[in-house]
């Protein structure tokens, strides 16, 4: 389909619009969601609002190819996971979608990237192959004008200095890292940093126990001398990113849209403050679905805000997933 004006969407409206224009698209031309919509027996254009839609179950990315388009594909996303575990694949015909949506939507919330010096701590991403979070950080770096940005792998002691000589120099810096190797640095070097923003983005991915992230964020803030840790919710499913700047409250870009669905029926929505299941609407998905039901338990606020609670029992731990709690 033409690409619509997913990155110009300002209003309430004009996102309602475009996600119901998406959805009709996709609804006939993505084979496996045709297959889905006739066995929930919905015809798409009886669909008037958001809240008839129903959502793709996430499990299909590991079974099927998701595709929209009959473009060719230009990259295959791979989620992380363990020996003998199915990964998920998010085939993607457009990587100037993905790249244009981690662009604007991280400038949304913290201002052009060219204004940090970005250092990455993702160890578990960067031994495998397909990460759609290094796709993005690499980006990043690339695009940061700052030499001194890059990645770190285990050299621990190199980024301590690092770190601290940025931020004595009243450097802009963005931490980016997953959770167990931000605690490793840490138990390295305690800090006392005044110009740096901490972003965790994932769990301790079988290094370390698992912990509540308010406690894991205590840790982190006491370790690193501030006063809130940011966090990024993303997946190799989606092409878009959620961002909370602290207390793990998230806010989506508005071309985003978090829904909450009752955890016993599927295609009932919850109202703001009630815990369910998180359903994401991301129109950056337009060649491939752009409503996702995830496994992720979470609830919205009167605000737009929306917080993630925990995972449905059961369910494999997956990369780009804020917290196992």
């Amino acid at each position: 389909m033409q690409i619509l004006p997913i990155f110009n969407i300002n209003t309430v409206k004009s996102f309602e619009e475009l996600a119901l224009k998406v959805f009709k698209h996709q609804a006939v031309n993505n084979i496996i969601y045709t297959s889905f919509l006739k066995f929930l027996h919905v015809n798409p254009k009886t669909i008037t609002s958001l809240e008839q839609i129903p959502f793709l179950p996430i499990q299909f990315f590991k079974t099927h190819e998701i595709l929209s388009s009959k473009e060719k594909i230009q990259q295959i996303f791979l989620s992380s996971g363990t020996t003998g575990m199915q990964q998920s694949k998010h085939y993607v015909t457009d990587l100037n979608v993905y790249q244009n949506s981690f662009t604007k939507g991280f400038q949304h919330f913290y201002g052009d990237i060219k204004n940090y010096t970005v250092l990455a701590l993702l160890p578990s991403y960067l031994e495998r192959k397909g990460s759609s979070l290094i796709y993005m950080v690499n980006d990043f770096i690339k695009n940061s004008e700052s030499e001194e940005s890059g990645f770190y792998l285990h050299n621990l002691e190199e980024l301590s200095k690092k770190l601290t000589h940025l931020d004595k120099q009243n450097k802009k810096v963005l931490l980016i890292g997953v959770s167990y190797a931000l605690l490793d640095l840490i138990e390295l070097t305690q800090f006392h940093l005044k110009n740096t923003i901490i972003m965790e983005t994932g769990g301790m991915k079988g290094q370390r126990k698992e912990m509540i992230k308010e406690e894991l964020h205590q840790i982190l803030c006491a370790g690193f001398g501030v006063a809130k840790i940011h966090s990024e919710y993303g997946m190799t499913e989606l092409l878009s990113q959620a961002y909370s700047h602290g207390n793990g409250i998230f806010k989506t870009p508005p071309w985003m849209k978090i829904l909450i669905r009752d955890t016993e029926d599927a295609l009932t929505f919850l109202p703001q403050n009630r815990t369910g299941g998180i359903n994401v609407i991301d129109l950056a998905n337009i060649n491939s679905c752009s409503f996702i039901a995830t496994q992720d338990l979470g609830k919205t606020c009167p605000d737009g805000t929306f917080e993630i609670l925990g995972r449905f029992d059961n369910s494999d731990i997956r990369g780009c997933n804020l917290m196992v709690v």
